[in-house]
């Protein structure tokens, strides 16, 4: 959601080097404001495909650095490399389950109750479901359907950020 997708046959799939990876363009600007509001930024991604042999973790590292310092206001990353329960290896880190976003709550004493979680797939929202958050769902047509709602669907990160800057929440976190 920070990043375009590689798109193929409808579905997102992430970048597969560092020279593939393009942040849309709002993100920076977007996400120095919620810093500037008070808010926790932090990402939780799932990149199932270091478990599953296709890449390596030290390039989603890689890519993971090269987000950090293009975007200085996020303060934490929480990665799932694990290949998923649909491929023998069950955790409770890969969303939708919540366990990456519980982890950075716990590490950064972050109120998830107050909390927003920005994603642009389904997973995104039902992890943001179990873990106590609000759903920000940004709709970028891939070829999959939601499973649970979110509390708001938005066609940009801007979008999303002028909703966490105008709810009547306190500022917490967000993450996705």
């Amino acid at each position: 959601m920070l990043n375009k997708a590689v798109v193929r046959d409808g579905r997102p799939y992430p970048p597969q080097s560092v020279h593939e990876l393009e942040i849309y363009g709002d993100v920076m600007a977007g996400c120095e404001q919620l810093e500037k509001a008070g808010f926790l930024l932090v990402v939780v991604t799932n990149q199932p495909d270091v478990g599953r042999g296709k890449q390596s973790r030290a390039v989603v590292e890689a890519i993971n650095a090269a987000i950090a310092r293009a975007i200085p206001a996020l303060r934490r990353f929480e990665v799932c490399f694990h290949a998923g329960s649909e491929h023998g290896e069950p955790c409770d880190c890969r969303k939708p389950k919540p366990g990456m976003v519980r982890r950075a709550a716990d590490a950064l004493d972050i109120d998830l109750s107050a909390s927003f979680m920005i994603g642009d797939r389904w997973q995104d929202v039902d992890c943001a479901r179990a873990a106590g958050c609000r759903a920000i769902f940004i709709d970028h047509g891939y070829a999959e359907r939601l499973r649970g709602l979110p509390d708001l669907t938005v066609k940009t990160f801007a979008a999303a950020v002028d909703a966490v800057l105008n709810s009547a929440l306190p500022p917490a976190a967000v993450a996705g």
